[in-house]
């Protein structure tokens, strides 16, 4: 019988991205029996220390995170090494960790291979730029984005912006609660075509 693993999702959001990531990668393996543990909010390390603890209750535990606090993260990675609970941010290459960890070969991935050219890397730094700056985080380097994604809630903002940053570009996405949540950034940027519209 094959083991049953417990997989703990922490976010310090609402956990909706690392939720459709781990979907995807448990769709690349046929024999995955797992229960999964969501934990969102996730922005102190006294809660990391509980969910660590709970986790340690249970056998064949695996940890995936998306964390924007580099500090807060590598805590998280530091106290389940101690455990020797197997750690990862999202932005690893699952697909190949889980293969080796699992023991079997991904369905549509050759095993052991993958070109690490610069179209990769790029893709990489997109995505990392594009989950650091979901849901309104890191607004002081907007400027760096290719493209922001400005909407109410609940109009698949994240999954667009994913999708997007797949294709190697840098996506920052804000919900748009009221006037306030707009930064001064993209404000400054269309004076120019709030003018042009009121005057028309």
């Amino acid at each position: 019988m094959s083991n049953t693993y417990e997989i703990y999702l922490v976010s310090d959001s609402t956990g909706e991205t690392l939720e459709r990531i781990f979907l995807a990668i448990k769709a690349q393996f046929k024999n995955f029996n797992y229960k999964t543990h969501y934990f969102s909010f996730t922005r102190t390390e006294n809660q990391i220390l509980k969910i660590i603890e709970n986790s340690s209750k249970n056998k064949n535990s695996i940890f995936l995170y998306t964390i924007v606090d580099n500090k807060l993260a590598q805590f998280l990675s530091t106290e389940c090494n101690k455990k020797k609970i197997p750690c990862f941010g999202v932005l690893g290459d699952l697909i190949l960790t889980f293969s080796k960890l699992l023991n079997q070969e991904a369905s549509h991935i050759p095993s052991g291979q993958h070109v690490m050219n610069e179209d990769y890397y790029k893709k990489i730094e997109a995505i990392q730029f594009t989950m650091n700056h979901d849901d309104g985080n890191s607004l002081d380097d907007i400027g760096k984005s290719d493209i922001i994604l400005l909407g109410v809630s609940r109009t698949s903002k994240t999954p667009t912006s994913i999708y997007l940053a797949n294709k190697g570009m840098k996506i920052s996405n804000i919900p748009l609660v009221n006037e306030q949540s707009v930064p001064e950034f993209l404000k400054e940027k269309t004076k120019p075509y709030l003018r042009c519209r009121s005057n028309s």
